[in-house]
């Protein structure tokens, strides 16, 4: 089990293969994002995408996906997050693409009002088949200190 004092600022994460199918892509299109260029081919094909592509947000959900069976396999003590400070969309995705994900430990600090959970700020990035980065976030974490009663010094 992964906590607090285990987390190494700088240290990086790789992992998850998530094959894209247009099936889900205009699935998820359908019911939270029903764009055209997500949807149907040819409104796809007259816009700077070219061909049908995911939605960012269903982008957002199949990193999310691969973060959470990661989290499965690496166990951690992590207690959910209070959001993301940025989050872009580099590249379109498209149906045939298969996705991976780095992430990169940014920073780390105790809580100043919970002595039993830590607080760190990560980078992820979401990669296609060609190691092009689709995604990028800055995003926040919470995680559970092993020692609560350890002084608060980083």
């Amino acid at each position: 089990m992964l906590y607090f004092e285990d987390l190494e600022i700088g240290s990086t994460q790789s992992y998850g293969s998530y094959p894209v199918t247009r099936e889900e892509v205009m699935q998820f299109a359908s019911d939270y994002d029903p764009q055209p260029f997500h949807l149907d081919d040819d409104a796809a094909a007259a816009t700077h995408f070219g061909r049908l592509s995911a939605s960012g947000w269903h982008t957002c959900a199949m990193t999310m996906r691969m973060m959470v069976d990661n989290m499965k396999v690496n166990k951690q003590a992590g207690l959910g997050s209070p959001g993301v400070d940025q989050l872009r969309w580099k590249k379109p995705v498209y149906p045939g693409d298969t996705l991976r994900v780095e992430t990169t430990l940014l920073e780390k600090r105790r809580s100043q009002s919970r002595r039993d959970m830590g607080i760190f700020k990560s980078r992820g990035q979401t990669f296609n088949q060609h190691d092009e980065v689709v995604l990028e976030m800055i995003s926040n974490g919470l995680i559970r200190v092993r020692d609560p009663d350890a002084p608060i010094s980083g």
